[in-house]
């Protein structure tokens, strides 16, 4: 056992360190009853098998992944450029923590086919076990769910679709293991943005049923991948997108060269890097036609946008456990900071917003797919992993400001998830383009009409419905304007009758009831003009914290 020199005054138990034990080191699985309350839900008959796996699960994120978490950050991917003989190499050097970390993921891995297999033989969901599992990674390290799951199901997809026989057998073999096993990466983003896509200066050229593709790539997660789908344009100016594998068809090494790694603000156990492709082979992802394989890609940038989602959200989690932990051993004016009627309304907005964050993600991967939920989930969520973090370094003082303590790396980790996969403008425009092209909102709204069950909720759904028609009516450039107030207003509501659909399941002792009201009154009730400072006064907090977390 380490020994400690004890100053003078550390032998005040306020100083005891082991009342500040944060998330890591619990069972992630155990102490989350509202992912325990999903998981009932939809797993079913099957959530008696499915539990040990769970708590396996919860016991590995919390603990070793989360600990090979804090020391990939301290000592991140390196890029070995050249061997001993000056020839390029490209090779990406990761810390031994990262492979400790996924090796025990991967021999854990909800999302193999091979588990999903045995889940349904069970009578288990594997989308839920696969939602589940990534909720509890991205707790302990989101850039460690980036690694894993940048592109995997887009290469695959795209692959079985329109490679070669050949290259299609390989990509199976490299993706054995599932989506989620860290082998894929995206080349989208170039020097002249991410969303211009008439501004991209990769360019393609057919050699035989392959083709030789030519550009630089600026933002290209995961580096260290075996698989890239690669946007590029065509010979006739159209953009396709094509797949990249590290390695010729005849074994030698491709065109792919990394120029650098990024030095980023935060995720820095997944590789980003500068990469330049110099007659790379590659081959087209789109039938005949100038870049027809584009829609398909981006039904796949969709779930992409869900699966960021999902990390928001379990920055979120995190945050708020974190604070919770701390919050319960700091004392201040003679009491814990958890008694402080300041402090106690903190919270519990925070278990509130990180709840309706939950109820958004989960359905957006279990429910019914919505044309419209990839956007506004992604929307709402990434955000909250950012605010949440914040409160979460606020709740800890100048302790949350300094990197030995957890929340400062969750700070910088989640302010990628509202760049990923498009930011707030476009995310809205995504849901333009949805109402417009597809009326994507009339099946949204009827789903809310057919989750929402109190007046309020009901009535908002009426307002959002002529929102939606009084947009529709307005000059182009001052709808363009209006369309982020238009999405918070949806996911407002979304979220709200997602949270009461949920108190009617039956599951709990009636405490979701309580949270679909909190929120609700926060974001849809009119509030008159004091603010709710006039309301008569309610502490919910012993009740809201029952249901969030188990110490």
């Amino acid at each position: 056992m380490g020994r400690y020199l004890i100053e003078p005054f550390d032998r005040s138990d306020r100083y005891a360190t082991e009342r500040y034990q944060g998330a890591a080191g619990r069972n992630w699985w155990q102490c989350d009853p509202t992912l325990r309350l999903l998981m009932r839900r939809h797993l079913g008959d099957g959530f008696a098998w499915a539990e040990p796996h769970l708590d396996r699960l919860g016991a590995l994120t919390g603990g070793l992944v989360a600990e090979c978490a804090e020391e990939s950050d301290r000592n991140p991917p390196r890029l070995e450029k050249y061997d001993k003989w000056g020839r390029d190499v490209s090779e990406v050097v990761m810390p031994p923590s990262f492979h400790t970390a996924k090796q025990a993921l991967m021999t854990d891995n909800f999302t193999s086919p091979a588990f999903a297999d045995e889940a349904r033989a069970h009578g288990a969901n594997p989308a839920a076990l696969g939602a589940a599992w990534t909720y509890l990674l991205d707790q302990a390290d989101i850039g460690m769910g980036c690694a894993l799951g940048t592109g995997g199901d887009m290469v695959v997809s795209l692959a079985e679709k329109y490679a070669p026989e050949d290259v299609r057998d390989r990509v199976r073999e490299i993706f054995a293991n599932g989506f989620y096993s860290g082998e894929a990466a995206q080349m989208f983003t170039e020097r002249t943005g991410g969303s211009d896509l008439a501004a991209l200066e990769t360019t393609a050229e057919p050699v035989g049923d392959a083709w030789r593709l030519s550009g630089f790539k600026w933002f290209v997660s995961n580096a260290n991948g075996s698989a890239f789908v690669v946007l590029a344009k065509l010979p006739e100016g159209a953009v396709a997108p094509f797949l990249v594998l590290w390695e010729r068809r005849d074994g030698e090494r491709n065109g792919v060269r990394i120029r650098r790694l990024k030095n980023k603000l935060g995720t820095k156990s997944v590789a980003l890097a500068e990469v330049e492709l110099t007659d790379a082979e590659a081959f087209l992802l789109a039938g005949e036609g100038s870049g027809s394989g584009l829609g398909t890609m981006m039904k796949l940038t969709n779930a992409s946008r869900l699966g960021i989602a999902m990390m928001g959200l379990g920055v979120a989690r995190r945050a708020l456990v974190e604070s919770l932990c701390y919050a319960r051993a700091r004392e201040a004016f003679g009491r814990p900071l958890i008694e402080q009627p300041l402090m106690r309304r903190k919270l519990a907005e925070l278990i509130v917003e990180v709840e309706a964050a939950q109820a958004l993600v989960f359905d957006s991967h279990l429910g019914p797919r919505l044309r419209l939920a990839p956007a506004l989930v992604k929307l709402r969520a990434a955000r909250l992993g950012v605010t949440a973090a914040s409160d979460a370094i606020e709740v800890h003082g100048g302790n949350g400001y300094i990197e030995q303590w957890p929340v400062a790396r969750l700070l910088r980790d989640a302010q990628v998830n509202p760049i990923w996969e498009g930011g707030d403008n476009i995310l809205c425009l995504d849901v333009r383009r949805a109402m417009l092209r597809e009326n994507a909102h009339e099946p949204f709204l009827e789903r809310l009409r057919a989750l929402a069950t109190s007046d309020l909720v009901h009535a908002r759904i009426e307002d959002l419905t002529k929102a939606i028609s009084a947009w529709a009516a307005l000059e182009h450039s001052v709808a363009e304007a209006r369309l982020y107030p238009l999405a918070q207003f949806m996911a407002d509501v979304y979220a709200a009758a997602l949270l009461e659909d949920q108190a009617t399941w039956g599951l709990d002792d009636g405490r979701k009831s309580l949270v679909a009201r909190l929120y609700a009154e926060a974001h849809l009730a009119d509030r008159g003009p004091l603010r709710g400072i006039d309301a008569p006064v309610a502490d919910h907090f012993e009740d809201l914290l029952t249901g969030v977390v188990t110490f």
